[in-house]
């Protein structure tokens, strides 16, 4: 750049010829040498901003043009993560207490297409409707003949799907090998095990997931490779459980209920040995959620944790236990039974006029709500509520599913005089049939809190003492009653002491109230009483058998009674408990029935 001087000598000398100042023309001189430097600066300042502008452009173009190009491509088929890498699928067994399979993992096959290497797209959308009924002919024919690169077609199919569907010829219908999990015995148990899912998969493998019951409650020790294979051994025994599904579904029919609910458990180790909860599903095709209505309604709702009852009279042996232990009354005490029973503006009344009075054995055995209403104010509010609260009634269901938590019993938030007379016949206190369970077993294990478990244990946990042993021994006595004497002698089962007690309650209206003609009937056993070894409950919901002289009856001596009956009696001798008391035919076999079960 040249620089013009400020102060040039022939325009200084000239200036002063003509008389003009030589400072003004300095001045003129650097006032447009300013201005020449301000202008250069601008054009570089622009310069710079036109470049910035053009590279933002072109890395906006960029990612623009790629994400169009990713929108306008179909997706490619699912690989894993890295290259040659399997999803680890792998998952335990589930076993029963003998080590019989419930649950494995079975080799198989997904099925995928590449649209593009079909021969005949059309031809092979109609040939697989047909092998899979289930699936959207219309539908799928579109994503076959449309410009799609991969389609999925079914996640896993069985051999006789994948022949059928390798005889369609095509080459553009492919086979990813794979595992999934298989429940060999189809519905049984299906509460228990819950079912999986599959997680993270490609078209080679696939991860088995749990969705519900001991699948996800241990679903983290059964994809664990650290156990080396072991499998997750439970407490159930398959063929009890088949039993108590077959007895409780025919009783269901002929009890016209709309759902059922069996417990059979240990009362030492608190080992569930059955448990059904009806209607029931098949894992291996697990149906969706329901989206409205009632959720105890869908088959997927276990009744045996899930369900919140009113348990009506099976309650009123434990204000009797209580008292016993307390030392409050014995089993042949006179009670006050008077009927109506007046607390503050509310009226207790029995099914029947008992009379003035009755021994608390006969409350027990003719169900007198207004008996035991007298004893629970023996007891008084709070030590009731202690007591309920030692024997889990006030805790979620104990037991390892994941719908456990769930079944919290739904406890009064108060309790004043006419809450601790209502819970003392059952009413006012929602819990589950398994909350149940565990309480009869408590009262059956000498008086010894019992939890309940599905897993099959060498060593069962020992609960705290909630009731002495001689209380305990005076309860079962009462309930043996109930059943030779009194409302449940449909359970009697000869040979097998069984001892119990029935509830029917109402069944509460979802806005208030109770319904009618709808109610829960159960009836809770513990047997053999002398020397008890099982808790039975089972539950109806609605039942309804026509009565001898007409008309309807919906009463747990009726109705839930004679099923546990038929359990007891289809359930123990599996279990190795024989009738006690009984002499049984000898009958010699002939020579030839002899020679047909030796050779066998």
């Amino acid at each position: 750049m040249i620089r013009t001087p400020l102060r040039p000598l022939a325009r200084i000398l000239s200036a002063r010829e003509a008389g003009e100042d030589p400072d003004r023309i300095e001045a003129e001189l650097r006032a447009r040498r300013h201005a020449e430097i301000q202008d250069k600066a601008r054009r570089r300042a622009e310069g710079r901003l036109k470049w910035m502008v053009l590279g933002f452009l072109l890395a906006f173009g960029t990612v623009g043009v790629r994400m169009g190009a990713l929108a306008s491509t179909q997706p490619s088929e699912p690989r894993t993560q890295a290259s040659g890498a399997q999803i680890i699928s792998q998952r335990a067994d589930i076993v029963d207490r003998r080590g019989r399979v419930l649950a494995t993992n079975l080799s198989t096959h997904a099925l995928y297409a590449h649209p593009r290497d079909l021969v005949d797209p059309a031809a092979a959308a109609d040939k697989l409707a047909k092998i899979f009924p289930d699936l959207d002919a219309k539908r799928l024919k579109a994503d076959l003949t449309g410009d799609r690169k991969f389609v999925w077609i079914k996640k896993k199919i069985s051999p006789e799907q994948m022949q059928a569907v390798h005889d369609i010829g095509e080459p553009g219908l492919v086979f990813g090998p794979r595992e999934m999990r298989l429940y060999p015995n189809g519905r049984l148990a299906s509460h228990i095990l819950g079912g999986s899912q599959f997680g993270a998969e490609g078209v080679s493998s696939a991860e088995v997931l749990g969705m519900a019951g001991v699948e996800k409650a241990f679903d983290g020790w059964l994809r664990d490779p650290a156990n080396n294979g072991a499998p997750l051994q439970l407490s159930i025994d398959l063929s009890a459980q088949a039993a108590m599904e077959e007895v409780l579904s025919n009783g269901m029919k002929v009890m016209s209920a709309k759902g059922a609910t069996g417990i059979l458990m240990d009362v030492k180790s608190g080992e569930i040995l059955a448990m059904a909860s009806l209607p029931d599903f098949d894992p291996n095709d697990r149906p969706r959620p329901l989206l409205k209505g009632d959720p105890s309604d869908s088959p997927l709702f276990n009744r045996a944790v899930q369900g919140q009852y009113e348990l009506g009279s099976t309650f009123k042996i434990f204000p009797v236990a209580q008292a016993f232990d307390q030392k409050l009354i014995n089993p042949n005490t006179i009670i006050n039974t008077t009927t109506p029973m007046k607390i503050g503006k509310y009226l207790i009344h029995d099914s029947h006029n008992y009379g003035s009075q009755l021994s608390v054995r006969q409350v027990i055995a003719k169900s007198s709500n207004v008996g035991a209403v007298r004893i629970a104010q023996m007891l008084g509010p709070e030590r009731q509520q202690k007591f309920l609260r030692a024997l889990g009634f006030f805790d979620p269901t104990p037991v390892e599913l994941t719908e456990a938590p769930t079944g919290k019993p739904l406890v009064p938030r108060r309790w004043p005089a006419v809450t601790a007379a209502t819970v003392a016949f059952g009413h006012g206190l929602a819990a589950s049939p398994l909350h149940l369970a565990a309480a009869y077993a408590t009262i059956g294990n000498d008086g010894r809190r019992v939890r309940p478990t599905l897993i099959h244990r060498a060593d069962p946990v020992q609960g705290e003492q909630v009731l002495s042993p001689k209380a305990a021994a005076a309860a079962r006595d009462l309930l043996r009653g109930v059943v030779t004497q009194g409302t449940a002698k449909a359970a009697e089962v000869a040979g097998y002491e069984v001892g119990g007690k029935t509830g029917t309650a109402d069944k509460p209206r979802p806005g208030g109230g109770y319904y009618s003609a709808r109610v829960v009937s159960t009836f809770a056993a513990v047997y053999p009483t002398d020397a008890p070894k099982y808790v039975l409950v089972v539950t109806l919901d609605e039942p309804s058998v026509a009565a001898a002289g007409g008309g309807e009856m919906r009463v747990a001596g009726a109705t839930a009674a004679p099923v546990a009956a038929a359990l007891v009696q289809r359930l123990s001798p599996m279990l190795g408990l024989r009738p006690e008391g009984l002499k049984l035919p000898q009958i010699e076999p002939k020579a030839a029935d002899a020679v047909r079960v030796s050779s066998r």
